[in-house]
């Protein structure tokens, strides 16, 4: 613990090894992180992955991963993973979805079919994925969202939460419970009493960084991490910038995702130590310097900013895939650093130096 902040160390233990935290956790959507290889992800530190229960469940369907063996083996990666319970993204299709107390009927964005998901069907997928952490399903709430509205979400994600540790029996894989309650504080501590009630393996903070204004999503997590357990694992879901992930160490959260990394990198977006630009600008046409002249990652030692910007204006699949592999070591990097800071008792320095940097004007 700093003794300035309450920004933490720690470690997960898996079965497929253990998770240093502070950690950023790459997401491999459709058991792959996009344009990369496992070989890579292992090249630039990624000690676990997140996959979705929603898509692995539409395509190819959970069972041929079980018959493959479980996710690990059907990808090919030895590390720890991590599933989603499916809710954000059937809750994310709007009009083509319909809320019951049993569970949610939704329409497959892939062919239309029709299909339910239950608390029960998310812990029977993600058992048969056989990922290391699975969550609890849960319904997440929308921003802006009234209270009523919020209340009943609330409400409900406790009666699934109770449905799914009850029916959770996998004997090597973690339940993580998950926190609503929107953007009122009261119902957010109701929420965490409710759900640490249950004695999960860890806990999330859901319905945060979804269209809420950066204060306020400050404001709520630091009104909701103090009700969390001291001695379990923490986790933000769907948060990957740098002061996001700068202020959910200062919160005392442990375990962060987000697709921004790798989002970024298909669309020419480059993270760097003097803030993030854009390598479509004409301005690095003939900039033979590397991404971040402060990064070590195997991008920046063998490429330059003219190169990789010639390969984006064209299209090619390289320049695509070598700014997601800087993306994701840039911010797993991060993460290392953090881990140190917070070693060496110097987090807070450690914060200001790095966001004045990046943000430049803003801090």
């Amino acid at each position: 613990m700093s003794n300035n902040s309450r920004a933490r160390r720690g470690r997960v233990s898996t079965t497929h090894g253990t998770i240093e935290t502070p950690v950023f956790m790459p997401v491999g959507t459709c058991a792959t992180v996009k344009a990369m290889t496992v070989e890579e992800m292992k090249t630039i530190g990624a000690e676990i992955i997140l996959s979705n229960t929603y898509h692995l469940y539409l395509r190819p369907g959970h069972e041929l991963i079980k018959k493959a063996g479980g996710l690990h083996k059907f990808m090919n990666w030895d590390r720890a993973i991590l599933t989603d319970s499916g809710g954000f993204q059937v809750f994310s299709l709007d009009n083509l979805n319909k809320i019951a107390e049993d569970g949610v009927c939704f329409s497959s964005h892939i062919d239309g079919s029709k299909h339910f998901l239950t608390p029960e069907k998310s812990m029977e997928i993600q058992m048969d994925l056989g990922s290391d952490i699975a969550m609890a399903f849960d319904e997440c709430t929308t921003y802006p969202a009234d209270r009523q509205y919020t209340i009943d979400a609330l409400e409900r994600t406790t009666r699934w939460s109770k449905r799914c540790k009850e029916f959770h029996h996998h004997e090597y894989q973690g339940l993580f419970g998950i926190i609503q309650g929107g953007m009122y504080p009261e119902l957010r501590k109701r929420s965490a009493e409710e759900i640490i009630a249950f004695d999960f393996d860890g806990y999330a903070i859901g319905g945060l960084s979804v269209g809420e204004p950066r204060d306020l999503m400050i404001e709520m997590l630091n009104e909701t991490a103090p009700y969390l357990p001291y001695n379990k694992p923490r986790y933000i879901m769907g948060v990957g910038t740098p002061d996001y992930l700068i202020e959910g160490v200062r919160a005392g959260i442990d375990m962060f995702d987000c697709v921004l990394p790798t989002r970024l990198g298909r669309n020419g977006g480059v993270m760097s130590h003097n803030g993030y630009f854009t390598i479509r600008n004409a301005k690095y046409f003939d900039d033979f310097s590397p991404l971040d002249p402060e990064c070590d990652c195997y991008v920046c030692q063998n490429y330059t900013r003219s190169y990789i910007r010639h390969l984006i204006k064209s299209n090619e699949i390289l320049g695509f895939r070598l700014l997601t592999w800087h993306n994701l070591y840039f911010l797993i990097q991060l993460m290392e650093n953090i881990r140190k800071s917070i070693d060496e008792d110097c987090f807070e320095t450690y914060a200001h130096e790095f966001l004045k940097k990046y943000y430049k004007n803003l801090y």
